[in-house]
């Protein structure tokens, strides 16, 4: 039997334990309004009814199936298997707890047309419930960094270079892989994800591109973020959170050169985080001293910089701890 031909786009949909947002997944890629893709589906071993599930998919023919015999234990090993196995120009990871507007592919996939030299564009996204309630836009999160440039009417397209210099190196403005269609050729020239880190290795790897070319954002809000228990960026606190969170800006950084103000915020935003985990009796010795040496990289002014978060911490910790005793009476019985 000849082979298909060759899609525009990819759309990787890598799978574990979400059986229950599966089919929601799946029907909002199938149903876009660009249609020359193919989709293809992993599963990492999972314990619920998400295999029968992505079965009965197979009958349509721009659907693949790689199902793992063994739990690989990363959403990045995932990923780099599924763009290994992508043939379009163009690769969308659609996350499987997540869903999309009909004209998410249509409208991404023009961006990247338009301009050789965008190596991603993303989209506004929807935050979601497990049961579909939306709860206003995901993009709150960057409040903090500009109140104003991820809002309604705001596209823009920019040098990845001088974006990496003014957010990626603070915090990672790509809140949802699900909202980015980006050129595979992009992904593969940057080494794919860091399969060693656990929760930021799309942190490092949409920095990575980004320094190879030019991004786009669309306003639009095509995207449903989902938020529930098991999403990993409920799990993204503790020392270990911390360590990746210093070993992205630590890579970022020794690839381009903020200004003196931005590395000022980074450097007190970073302080408020690190210097609680270093204070804390709960971290153990060698992770604090592996925050502190990722710390001293990137901070020429560390021990300043820690003052305040230190008293703050200081205080929180007098304030849980002690109780005034109460008054004892002095009149006479």
């Amino acid at each position: 039997m000849p082979e298909s031909p060759v899609p525009i786009a990819s759309v990787i949909v890598p799978n574990y334990n979400h059986a229950r947002f599966l089919r929601k997944r799946i029907d909002s890629v199938l149903q876009q309004t660009f249609q020359d893709f193919e989709l293809i589906l992993l599963d990492d071993c999972s314990t619920d009814d998400s295999r029968s599930i992505l079965l009965s998919y197979a009958g349509d023919p721009r659907v693949r199936m790689e199902f793992n015999d063994a739990n690989s234990g990363s959403t990045f090993k995932q990923w780099n298997k599924g763009v290994r196995l992508a043939r379009g120009e163009y690769v969308w990871i659609a996350e499987s707890d997540d869903y999309a507007d009909e004209k998410l592919l249509e409208r991404l996939v023009a961006v990247l047309d338009a301009d050789p030299q965008v190596v991603f564009a993303f989209c506004r996204s929807w935050h979601v419930s497990a049961d579909d309630q939306l709860d206003g836009f995901a993009d709150f999160f960057l409040d903090w960094l500009d109140p104003t440039r991820w809002k309604a009417d705001s596209d823009f397209c920019v040098e990845g270079r001088q974006e990496c210099r003014n957010c990626f190196v603070r915090t990672n403005p790509v809140q949802n892989t699900s909202a980015v269609v980006f050129r595979k050729a992009a992904y593969e020239l940057v080494g794919g994800a860091d399969e060693s880190l656990r929760m930021y290795g799309d942190w490092k790897l949409w920095a990575g591109m980004a320094l190879t070319g030019r991004v786009a954002y669309l306003s639009e809000p095509l995207n449903y973020f989902r938020f529930h228990d098991t999403s990993v960026r409920r799990s993204m606190e503790g020392a270990p959170h911390m360590a990746e969170r210093l070993q992205v800006t630590r890579w970022i950084l020794a690839r381009v050169t903020p200004d003196d103000g931005v590395l000022e915020r980074l450097c007190e935003e970073q302080a408020i985080d690190w210097v609680p985990l270093v204070l804390s009796r709960h971290v153990p010795l060698r992770a604090k001293w592996t925050i502190l040496r990722d710390v001293r990289e990137i901070d020429p002014h560390p021990v300043k910089r820690a003052v305040r978060p230190a008293l703050t911490t200081i205080r929180l910790k007098f304030s849980r701890h002690w109780r005034p005793r109460p008054a004892t009476s002095t009149q006479p019985k």
